[in-house]
């Protein structure tokens, strides 16, 4: 059938509208909150840089606990273990607050790496009791003698504020915000393309039906190590990058309240969706201080009330009313790809077990 050159034009515009819509939309959206701290308060931008601080250490919950299946209580140890690196080489060893970000991301890493070697042979509610110490014991770790002349003990230590380059007329405010936006952007990217690749389909496998994933070759404790060291590294980068934004470490910072908050954000948002993260940040940073200027006790009635309304309405989380809204403005859109990220189950947990038999760690 011969085509004229106006249909094949509509049908090459009709293509390419998803890569336009899958790119194009997302750099547009990040240079328009680039922009934000130009039209709020200095304590807005203070708020904006926490929301990407909350964004990263949700994301590393949704790795582990979403797509690996491993039930964790314990981030808040990594996100303190990750801050305190960070404040302790600023402080201690003057290294730069740029490179002691990635340091302590690094070293959370392999702190998530050796703990996962033990925890390996746990599983289920046995696993999320493991982390659960691990959160009761840290902040008790920081305040002993011996690591005092170190952490600072209950005083913690206290950070001077990072000043923007000299060539870029931003303040301090606004450059600490820039970096905190880059690296929730670079990390949520990063997670898309892990989770895109074998490894995140290996993943998928061991959460869905662990037997037949290692029926199908698939070394289960080294994934189960990965998916641990990874979401340890995202949440020890949030951290750090708190460390920086509040200008202050103490140990009563990173109780297990900590680790609860950060499961509730990543509940709220969707622990199945990468994207999910920013409704559970947004959650965690602007409800309470609504909820508090009611009742002082009134934030934990907001998350328990919160966790009953989302798991009742919306078991996906609130994602989920996004991913809907997209289906309906781009149905076309919608046929092409199965989730608001584009990548095959990833937004949608029912499809995740077909790519799943794709995973082979032996290639």
């Amino acid at each position: 059938m011969n085509m004229n050159n106006s249909q094949i034009g509509t049908r090459q515009t009709r293509a390419a509208m998803p890569v336009a819509l899958r790119y194009g939309l997302p750099l547009v959206i990040l240079a328009g909150l680039a922009l934000l701290p130009l039209v709020v308060s200095g304590y807005g931008t203070f708020q904006l840089t926490m929301l990407m601080n909350y964004a990263i250490a949700i994301l590393g919950i949704v790795v582990l606990t979403g797509y690996c299946g491993q039930i964790s209580l314990g981030q808040g140890a990594f996100y303190g273990l990750g801050a305190y690196v960070a404040a302790i080489l600023i402080d201690k060893a003057q290294v730069s607050y740029l490179l002691a970000l990635p340091l302590a991301a690094l070293t959370t890493f392999l702190f998530g790496a050796l703990f996962s070697l033990p925890a390996l042979r746990l599983k289920g509610l046995y696993l999320a009791l493991a982390t659960f110490s691990l959160a009761i014991a840290f902040p008790q770790l920081l305040k002993h003698p011996a690591l005092e002349g170190l952490t600072g003990g209950v005083l913690g230590i206290a950070l001077m504020p990072p000043e923007a380059p000299s060539f870029l007329p931003l303040t301090a405010d606004h450059w600490l915000y820039l970096i905190a936006l880059l690296s929730a952007a670079f990390a949520i990217f990063a997670t898309l393309g892990l989770l895109r690749s074998r490894i995140g389909r290996a993943f998928i496998a061991i959460r869905d039906n662990p037997i037949a994933a290692v029926a199908m070759g698939v070394d289960m404790p080294r994934y189960k190590a990965l998916a641990f060291a990874f979401s340890a590294m995202l949440t020890g980068a949030a951290g750090a990058l708190s460390a920086i934004t509040v200008q202050y470490v103490a140990p009563d910072s990173f109780t297990i309240f900590l680790s609860i908050t950060l499961l509730v954000g990543a509940v709220i948002g969707g622990v199945n969706s990468v994207w999910g993260v920013i409704f559970g940040a947004l959650f965690i940073q602007f409800v309470p201080n609504l909820a508090d200027q009611l009742s002082k006790s009134a934030p934990w009635m907001v998350y328990g009330l919160a966790l009953i309304l989302v798991v009742v309405f919306l078991p996906d989380g609130v994602s989920s009313l996004f991913r809907r809204l997209v289906d309906q403005l781009f149905p076309n859109l919608a046929q092409r790809q199965s989730g608001p990220s584009g990548l095959p189950g990833l937004d949608n947990p029912g499809n995740a077990a077909r790519p799943a038999a794709a995973a082979s760690p032996s290639q």
